[in-house]
Formats: structure tokens, C-alpha cells, sequence
């Protein structure tokens, strides 16, 4: 029975021990992902920044234009520093939204990092500018052009 114990006691050491090797690599592993998800999401927050500064500088392209038209008369930008310099800076930060795009794939790919693992706050509650303008919903649009023809209904009494 001796004989039995010790090599019990000599097995539960064993596989302790392993257990103990193997929970120090899954913690390792773990912290390294984490610091890799860290980075991705502080680059994601910059991207964040840089499109919501992209939609500041369309909106000074639209309040220039409107500007320039109903101010001035004119519906060209031909020689209109401001106009260019906006227009530069909308270039020089899709550049930059690119770059910090492809310095997370290559985050993504060195540590084998999927999409589904990382949360896009970029997604959350602000819509990404186009220069398309603004996603319109087809209802409000509906609701409006009824108020618009008929503006005595949205007159209280």
C-alpha cells in the first residue's frame, strides 16, 4: 500500500506541475494578445479621430460653398486658397486613416488576431462622413416634403 501512495503522491507532483507550466504559457499567450488588442484599439481610436475630424473639414467645405455662392455670386473655387486647403487637409487624413489601417492588419496578421476579437468603436452611434453627404432615411425624407407642401398642418393653432 506504501508502494501505491508514494506513486500516487509522485504523479500528483508530475501533473501539478505540468498544470503549473501550462497555466504560466496560457497566461503568457493571453497578456501578449491582450497588449496586441490594446494597441489595435488605441490605433482604432485614432482612426476614430482622424474621421470625425474629416467630417469637421466637410463641413467647412459646405459652409464655404454656401458662403462663396450666396455671398459672393460665385460658383467657382478656381484660385480659392481656403477651398484647397480644405480639400488637402480631406486628403492628407484619408492617408493617414489608410496607413493606421494597415499598420492593424499588420497587428492583425503577426498574432493571429481575427476580426471578430476586436470591438469597432468606430461603429458605434457617429455614421463615417461621405462625400456623398449624409445617409438620408427615405420616411423622413417623405415627412418632409409633406410638411413642405403642406405648411399649414404643422401650424398649432
Amino acid at each position: 500500500m506504501s508502494k501505491l501512495w508514494d506513486d500516487l503522491k509522485e504523479n500528483m507532483k508530475e501533473w501539478s506541475s505540468s498544470a503549473v507550466e501550462k497555466a504560466e504559457e496560457m497566461s503568457r499567450i493571453a497578456m501578449a494578445k491582450t497588449e496586441e488588442m490594446t494597441r489595435i484599439s488605441k490605433i482604432k481610436f485614432e482612426i476614430h479621430q482622424l474621421q470625425r475630424e474629416m467630417g469637421r473639414k466637410y463641413e467647412e467645405l459646405g459652409h464655404l460653398a454656401y458662403s462663396h455662392t450666396k455671398e459672393d455670386h460665385m460658383a467657382t473655387f478656381s484660385g480659392n486658397t481656403e477651398f484647397f486647403n480644405i480639400v488637402n487637409r480631406v486628403d492628407e487624413i484619408k492617408v493617414e486613416v489608410s496607413d493606421k489601417e494597415s499598420e492593424i492588419e499588420k497587428i492583425k496578421a503577426e498574432y493571429g488576431i481575427e476580426d471578430s476579437e476586436i470591438v469597432d468603436i468606430s461603429k458605434k452611434n457617429e455614421p463615417e462622413p461621405t462625400i456623398d453627404g449624409p445617409k438620408v432615411n427615405d420616411d423622413d425624407l417623405d415627412a418632409k416634403q409633406e410638411k413642405d407642401q403642406n405648411p399649414r398642418e404643422s401650424i398649432p393653432e
